[in-house]
């Protein structure tokens, strides 16, 4: 794969194609428990970063909340971005829940839903940011209800 800078704007080719194509992807644990403590965030940032080459996408920014999790990633249009969430989702539950005694006894670690929204309307670099400071932005209960997907 190549990589061509163009003004405010990174295209990726392939051989048939060029393509900028960056999605901010939202999901959260099963009934929004707490569960991702800071050792699974941890394997969790692991996981996803381990899995691009396999399921076909390039983390741009990825932060782990308590309850959900924010990735920022650029996917070929090839692919179904819906796919590659469930993959992420599905293989993730197995090891983290083999790994962690506490994530055995939870019948199932993720809802079935998620949100994902294409970056067109604001710069990558905003996005990026807003991803990233994720884990310091203070809750009030306004955004909970944002969040509730």
């Amino acid at each position: 794969m190549y990589e061509t800078v163009r003004p405010e704007q990174k295209y990726k080719s392939s051989r048939h194609s060029i393509w900028c194509c960056d999605y901010h992807i939202i999901w959260c644990t099963k009934y929004r428990k707490q569960v991702l403590t800071s050792a699974i965030q941890k394997r969790l940032k692991e996981i996803i970063f381990e899995k691009q080459e396999d399921y076909n996408y390039q983390v741009t920014a990825l932060e782990i909340m308590p309850e959900h999790v924010h990735l920022l990633a650029s996917i070929e249009p090839k692919y179904a971005v819906t796919e590659i969430v469930g993959k992420i989702k599905g293989y993730s539950s197995i090891v983290l829940r083999r790994e962690f005694f506490g994530l055995k006894r939870i019948r199932a670690l993720w809802t079935s839903s998620k949100f994902v929204a294409s970056t067109g309307g604001v710069t990558l670099e905003a996005l990026k940011e807003y991803v990233e400071g994720q884990k310091y932005k203070e809750y009030k209960i306004e955004s909970q209800l944002f969040l509730n997907i």
